[in-house]
């Protein structure tokens, strides 16, 4: 699915970032992390630091090199000029437990990438590794903002129009929440909404299994409840088919659910794609017809690939982290790459701070006391 840095509203005018990138995750070798970043270097003038085995990273690094002869001069000054590599002594797995080994682990590439966000080294930071961990990492080194019990994830889906795009959030930071948490999340989103899609006043929905205001789990009722109460533009529940007909802008649901909706639209997507793809070589009069449709169903295609979205921003935290897709390729972390450089150019975690810290905010955020601080 599309992911949250590709706003619909105005880009600023760009200015130097410098975006850390945890090149030791995700299910890809470091090839894909390393190419990506260089390429979004090469070609956005991003200063990109790269978090890993320093031996790895420079080798690597040294073939992208090689690997572009038609450009090598520029190559060469890319790498020496906008490219450095931060030693690191291990990575976090996707199989270990997130709060534990971020604990354990304070030599791991995603909690070096995220320190060097909270120590203004950097911008921002990539990660594709272990999402629970990039998480857990993010609020170690960087912290919350001030108020926040918890950060969430969230992605854009599209809608018939192709123009517009529904924010679904949290899509799997937390999976179990409360109902002040889908509070906050309605908050962050309609921020997020307003500053990076470009929509005014965002109509918020709270997904559940009806439209009707007693359906949903105790969660749902609940989080129904203050929602219902808080200074947003709150439409009340809605199903999983208004997550893609354009009927809100913000959907809030718990990183269970979200991931859960997230995952099923990937896989609907590709099931969709891939038998279209297979019919319309099946004959002659399919590939005729594919020929016809491919321009009309590439943007559709594009809106749907995370490949060509990038990478989720963490809502929440106090800088700006971006998680891309586990199985990113080079071509999607140089996306995320460009994700986390836009997301530091429109400042969106110190924009959302102060949102939340405004007066017609300070009813929402007030009664979160004491936020858990493990991040587990």
């Amino acid at each position: 699915m599309e992911q949250s840095g590709t706003p619909g509203g105005t880009r600023p005018a760009a200015t130097p970032v410098t975006v850390a990138v945890d090149a030791m995750g995700g299910d890809n070798d470091p090839q894909a992390a390393v190419r990506g970043a260089l390429e979004a270097a090469l070609k956005d003038g991003i200063r990109v630091l790269l978090v890993g085995d320093r031996e790895r990273l420079q080798a690597l690094s040294e073939e992208w090199r090689r690997a572009l002869p038609d450009n090598a001069t520029r190559a060469a000054d890319v790498l020496r000029s906008h490219v450095e590599i931060v030693p690191a002594g291990s990575v976090i797995g996707m199989d270990e437990h997130p709060a534990q080994a971020v604990r354990s682990k304070k030599d791991a590439s995603v909690v070096i990438a995220t320190r060097l966000v909270a120590e203004g080294r950097v911008q921002a930071a990539v990660s594709a590794g272990n999402s629970g961990a990039t998480l857990a990492a993010a609020l170690l080194t960087v912290g919350r903002i001030r108020g926040v019990a918890r950060p969430a994830i969230g992605t854009t889906f599209p809608t018939p129009t192709l123009t517009t795009s529904t924010f679904l959030l949290d899509i799997g930071g937390n999976v179990d929440c409360k109902p002040l948490w889908l509070l906050q999340f309605g908050v962050m989103g309609s921020i997020y909404a307003r500053l990076m899609m470009g929509v005014d006043d965002p109509r918020v929905g709270l997904l559940s299994n009806g439209e009707e205001a007693e359906k949903g789990s105790e969660l749902v009722q609940e989080a129904h409840r203050l929602l219902s109460s808080a200074r947003l533009r709150f439409v009340g529940n809605v199903e999983g088919r208004d997550v893609f007909n354009g009927s809100c802008d913000v959907v809030v649901t718990d990183g269970f659910t979200g991931n859960v909706v997230l995952k099923t639209a990937e896989g609907v997507a590709e099931l969709l794609f891939g038998v279209i793809s297979r019919e319309a070589r099946g004959s002659l009069t399919g590939k005729v017809g594919g020929a016809l449709l491919k321009p009309k169903l590439r943007p559709l295609r594009d809106r749907v690939d995370y490949r060509k979205s990038g990478g989720a921003l963490l809502l929440g935290v106090a800088g700006e982290v971006v998680i891309a897709h586990g199985r990113s390729d080079a071509e999607a972390i140089g996306n995320a790459v460009r994700v986390a450089a836009l997301a530091a150019r429109q400042r969106v975690s110190s924009r959302i701070a102060a949102a939340l810290a405004s007066p017609d905010r300070a009813a929402t955020v007030a009664s979160v006391e004491h936020p858990d601080e493990d991040g587990s």
